[in-house]
């Protein structure tokens, strides 16, 4: 199933220039999402330091989609860098600029330079649950076991 859902986008003046975020490849899930920090002033994440990083995006999703904002599996292979708050939620009512909040757990200082490809945003259907008060749940072969309790 190849579904699309049309998404505008606005550029921000801070990232004019810049691309829009795309997909890499023919089935990928994630459009990639580039740093829009000044080409005068990369930002350097030394190890253990966040930061939220500008893509100069701002987005409109219809109603019943959320963008979640998720790690570039190569920036935290390569580098110990990745989003801090994995996934990042965008709602469909939000009309801000996207900024990703990066941390650095790597052993070296990592610089972000203008149009780096620092996250993916995936786009995804959301469902609202109506939540019932109840006094009891329903008994299941798991119960209450958590962490852990069904195995390593």
């Amino acid at each position: 199933m190849n579904a699309t859902v049309t998404v505008e986008v606005r550029q921000l003046p801070h990232g004019e220039g810049l691309a829009l975020p795309a997909y890499q490849s023919t089935d990928a899930a994630g459009l990639d999402l580039v740093a829009a920090v000044p080409d005068e002033a990369p930002l350097t994440l030394s190890p253990g330091q966040r930061a939220m990083v500008p893509t100069g995006l701002a987005i409109a999703l219809p109603a019943g989609f959320e963008a979640q904002v998720r790690p570039r599996s190569g920036l935290a292979a390569k580098h110990g860098v990745t989003v801090l708050n994995s996934p990042g939620t965008i709602d469909a009512d939000y009309r801000g600029e996207i900024n990703v909040i990066l941390i650095n757990h790597g052993a070296s200082p990592f610089v972000i330079r203008r149009g780096e490809r620092i996250a993916q945003m995936v786009i995804a259907p959301v469902v609202q649950a109506r939540l019932v008060p109840v006094d009891t749940l329903a008994d299941t072969a798991r119960g209450s076991g958590g962490f852990g309790s069904t195995g390593r």
